[in-house]
């Protein structure tokens, strides 16, 4: 219903905001992460919009971006993740995040959500693996420069023994693979070996 609201920023709390429209105050449930970014009381604020009109209710979720609506919208499509859900999701991650995970079917980083269990990552999983891929443009371009995310298919066996090590140990399949991938030489080296050097570049973060 409403592509977007623009205006003052009335009220800034960790989950919504007011957006002052010409004196209209339009209330706007938002994501903590944009509760960060969106600015300060005064300031004149522009977000992106998806609109819920049910029987008894009426909701406006605001983004800061295209992409993050984009995202949002993906989530709830998902049998089981309602609005509340999908903005608890985008509370933690971001969109680039999120589609990363699915690639990689890393669950455990998913459910790291309030409201999103192990079973509705592994759904969001399912369901959205079709319909996100290295074709979506934000994804592409912060990978262009650099390696691509690595599907857990495409692994060598040492490589997938140190990960699915490094899981047990309760990092998720994302930092897991990521920690994998930047150990020089990691095609060559043994799960031992690959797990020492990983284990080492998590600890230097």
């Amino acid at each position: 219903m409403f592509a977007f609201v623009e205006g003052i920023l009335d009220l800034l709390e960790a989950d919504m905001c007011v957006v002052d429209i010409g004196g209209l105050g339009i209330n706007v449930n938002i994501t903590s992460r944009c509760s960060l970014e969106i600015g300060s009381v005064g300031d004149h604020v522009k977000l992106y919009t998806y609109t819920q009109v049910a029987e008894d209710t009426f909701q406006l979720y605001g983004f800061s971006d295209r992409d993050e609506l984009d995202m949002f919208k993906k989530l709830i499509s998902v049998s089981g993740v309602g609005p509340k859900s999908a903005l608890s999701l985008l509370s933690v991650m971001d969109a680039d995040s999120i589609r990363y995970a699915v690639i990689s079917d890393d669950i455990k980083a998913l459910s790291k959500a309030k409201g999103i269990s192990a079973k509705t990552a592994g759904k969001i999983i399912i369901e959205l693996k079709g319909k996100v891929d290295l074709s979506d443009e934000s994804l592409a371009s912060k990978f262009a420069s650099g390696p691509k995310p690595v599907i857990k298919a495409d692994l060598g066996r040492e490589e997938a023994d140190a990960l699915a090590a490094l899981v047990s140990l309760g990092y998720s399949e994302t930092e897991s693979t990521k920690a994998i991938m930047a150990v020089d030489g990691h095609e060559s080296l043994d799960s031992g070996s690959l797990l020492s050097l990983a284990l080492k570049i998590l600890y230097g973060k």
